[in-house]
């Protein structure tokens, strides 16, 4: 079968339906059955609509994922996309995005709020289990919360304060609700990710040190076993909650293996070889390899790009990328197509100049007309900025009039990386500036832009996030993830108004005014947007077609995420 190549998801709306504003745009029409010309359709979040064929229950499967993870308890675990690809396994979240970006209850029977934005009330769906059989109440949620999540040296704690959480209150047996010092309307978003996924408290107290290790949760899948580096694996939970819409139980699967495959080019090896079943990849040159199986048959393909990016985040207290003439500079002398020429991404995604892709509901076109050296680069202009700045008698980095602007960029030595570096450095040498190449492992790379020991360093932006978590996280004061150090008054009035305004035409604006800011002082510059693709073999049915309890269409794979609640394997 074809790979599918289907538009951008529109990411980034709040849970509630403000999103019917924006129902038309973009929006391909997508029916939900399961016949062959449901199969042929494409949607926007990505892959074909829910599959042709009837659903069999039975069979194993085998995942290939990008990485290993240290732990799979909220508030321990680093759930990256590896991770959170087997804890949606594992675990139900309170709150997911539909198709269309919608925030929406799941585990959840219905969020709402109070009149100023500052109560959060959940009430929970009825008869839900853990795997161990203990019911889900919320006072487990309360005990959760006050135990695991909203305590020192929790990886959750800080969220939630950053949300204004200040205690979770009980109502009733299935009812509670989170209590904020001020408003937010973007409050939901944390739901979606380890402060939504409920696990048993009776299971991880028993199991003390060792939770992280023996997840006990209410998804579809339950945690059998895990040889660290190796696989973990999960078995089908009999006493799941949820019915697909003929009413059988779901999920369908016996069993799933989850094999953690670091190197891009061996995963993609395993699935042709059949060692995997299933994999990801985030590498456009490995996409096209698992859409050039597609295309051959015997394997699908379900790509997707979304609201992620390469860029470059400059240290903007740090000399001389402080002085945003440098910055406007490295924009102006960038070249979004050779970028995405050496990534392989070039054919399958476009040029970046702001947060959102062009099928968010957030995204602006004037934004993307103001981005310097977007659609042509101005190579003149960044001389004439880096001259300014060399001649400047009082420079930043105190050196004196006339003598080179050098500029320390790191990054991981991943070898597609690599070949960015020697590119960046080519095209901003032609501007005037040298450019010192650095690599560094991952973590050692992550830890130095939380402690802020680094000038320029190559990132990926993303979220399927609210615009108010999105940007507040980038730009707030005091945020630990405002790696850029940047804070400017206007962001911060506008942060403001997405923080406490419910309605779509305000937020976008402030949006809006966000991003002039932001092409004004270039705290970072954008490459091009990061395709990922979920391949898997024929057989393998349906797993970019999960749906929510409702019925809506799920999300897809973005960002390479499998859902695996509804596939099945074809006999």
């Amino acid at each position: 079968m074809a790979h599918r190549t289907p538009s951008a998801g529109r990411a980034g709306t709040i849970w509630f339906r403000l999103i019917a504003l924006l129902a038309v745009i973009g929006l391909v029409a997508a029916a939900c059955g399961r016949d062959e010309e449901a199969a042929e359709e494409e949607r926007p979040g990505g892959g074909p609509v829910v599959e042709e064929g009837d659903p069999v229950y039975g069979g194993t499967i085998t995942v290939g994922l990008e990485a290993e993870t240290n732990s799979f308890l909220p508030g321990t675990g680093a759930f990256a996309i590896s991770g959170a690809t087997i804890a949606h396994a594992i675990y139900d979240p309170l709150v997911i995005l539909t198709d269309d970006g919608e925030f929406s209850p799941y585990l959840a029977e219905s969020i709402e709020h109070n009149d100023d934005v500052t109560e959060w009330t959940v009430r929970l769906r009825p008869g839900v289990q853990f795997h161990d059989g203990t019911d889900l109440t919320a006072q487990v949620m309360k005990e959760i919360f006050d135990e695991y999540l909203f305590v020192d040296g929790a990886n959750t704690q800080g969220a939630l304060v950053a949300a204004g959480v200040t205690e979770m209150r009980v109502d009733d047996e299935r009812t509670f609700t989170y209590v904020l010092s001020a408003p937010n309307a973007a409050f939901p978003d944390n739901l979606r990710g380890a402060i939504g996924w409920p696990f048993s408290v009776e299971a991880a107290r028993a199991a003390g040190d060792d939770a992280g290790s023996r997840p006990v949760g209410t998804g579809p899948f339950a945690f059998e076993s895990w040889e660290r580096d190796s696989q973990l694996v999960v078995v089908r939970n009999e006493n799941y909650w949820r019915s697909d819409e003929d009413g059988n139980q779901l999920p369908y699967l016996d069993r799933i293996v989850f094999r953690p495959i670091p190197d891009e080019e061996s995963r993609v090896a395993a699935l042709a070889t059949g060692d995997v079943d299933v994999m990801h990849t985030l590498r456009g040159s490995h996409v096209k390899q698992v859409n050039a199986m597609a295309e051959e048959g015997g394997y699908n393909s379900y790509m997707m790009t979304g609201n992620e990016s390469g860029a470059t985040i400059w240290n903007t207290e740090r000399p001389p990328v402080d002085d945003k003439r440098i910055r406007q500079a490295m924009a102006w002398a960038g070249d979004h197509e050779a970028v995405a020429r050496v990534l392989g991404d070039d054919g399958l995604v476009e040029a970046t100049t702001q947060w959102f892709a062009p099928n968010s509901p957030w995204y602006s076109e004037r934004t993307a007309e103001s981005y310097p050296g977007y659609p042509e680069r101005d190579v003149e202009r960044a001389r004439q900025l880096v001259d300014e700045y060399r001649n400047d008698p009082n420079r930043s980095d105190g050196q004196p009039p006339g003598s080179p602007v050098r500029i320390q960029w790191n990054c991981p030595p991943d070898p597609s990386l690599i070949e960015v570096g020697q590119l960046v450095q080519q095209l901003w040498g032609e501007a005037g500036l040298e450019i010192q190449l650095n690599q560094v492992e991952q973590a050692a790379h992550i830890q130095n832009a939380f402690a802020g020991d680094f000038e320029g360093n190559c990132w990926r932006q993303s979220g399927d996030s609210d615009p108010y978590t999105m940007l507040s996280n980038a730009h707030g004061e005091g945020n630990p993830l405002n790696f850029t150090r940047f804070t400017h008054p206007t962001i911060t009035e506008q942060l403001e108004v997405l923080r406490t305004s419910t309605d779509f035409d305000t937020r976008y604006a402030a949006v809006e005014a966000i991003h002039e800011v932001l092409n004004d002082e270039m705290p970072y510059t954008w490459g091009v947007g990061t395709v990922t693709t979920v391949g898997a073999r024929e057989q393998v049915r349906n797993i970019a077609g999960w749906t929510l309890p409702d019925g809506k269409l799920g999300r897809g794979t973005p960002g390479g995420l499998i859902r695996l609640v509804e596939a099945w394997v074809e006999r």
